[in-house]
């Protein structure tokens, strides 16, 4: 259904991305964030579905800026290379802000737009809510959010965690509570990464739960 295109931030860094179009006139746009492991096939599947319910979507490439074409799996040294770029992008999270607005201006003339990411990119979601100029943002297990605890989202924003998540631990989720009570928060009985089917800690049910509340946001606030 997607395709590869090619973005270009403000400060001329060229980037990739997928990017998927519904059929028909778009209800308005979503940009996707991928998890530390690039935009792989599952972040092209979750395009897709987006593009399916009517949006056009498109996954930016954030880690082409310290290394290109990152398409990983969830084995062990996969998830290595992953934290060692995620690190590079909290060192430089103001160019990782530029390649998702570049990301916005290319979905913007489908009307309103949307952020959502998983992992790092919930925590990139919470970022552009409050950086940038997004209509919705939905974050999924976002470590690092605690980090930014004193800023505020500009847009509504719903933030889903699980409960199980041994590397986000419930005090953190309870102090990003306390600090935004205008922020739904949503917990449920799973651990980290329980929306991506190719992992072993995805949850079904959990995860139908947190797309309908997703959608629901989206429906509301981008078309």
């Amino acid at each position: 259904m997607g395709e590869t295109i090619t973005l270009t931030a403000t400060d001329g860094h060229q980037l990739g991305a997928y990017r998927a179009d519904p059929d028909g006139a778009p209800k308005g746009a979503i940009i996707v964030i991928q998890e530390i492991f690039g935009v792989n096939s599952h972040v092209r599947n979750v395009v897709d579905g987006f593009a399916a319910e009517g949006y056009v979507a498109i996954a930016p490439a954030i880690f082409d800026r310290f290394q290109r074409d990152v398409d990983l799996g969830y084995e062990d040294n996969d998830k290595a290379i992953g934290i060692g770029l995620k690190a590079q992008g909290n060192e430089h999270l103001d160019l990782v802000m530029a390649d998702v607005r570049a990301a916005w201006e290319a979905a913007s003339a489908a009307g309103k737009v949307g952020i959502t990411g998983y992992c790092w990119g919930g925590f990139v979601a919470w970022a552009a809510a409050c950086r940038l100029d997004f209509d919705a943002a939905a974050g999924y297990y976002g470590g690092g959010i605690l980090a930014l605890n004193d800023e505020e989202p500009k847009c509504p924003t719903i933030l889903h965690f699980g409960k199980h998540d041994q590397s986000i631990p419930l005090d953190d989720v309870e102090a990003i509570t306390k600090a935004h009570p205008e922020v739904p928060v949503y917990i449920y009985d799973a651990g980290h990464g329980f929306n991506c089917d190719h992992r072993p800690e995805y949850n079904e049910e959990a995860t139908t739960m947190a797309l309908k509340r997703t959608m629901d946001l989206f429906t509301e606030n981008v078309g």
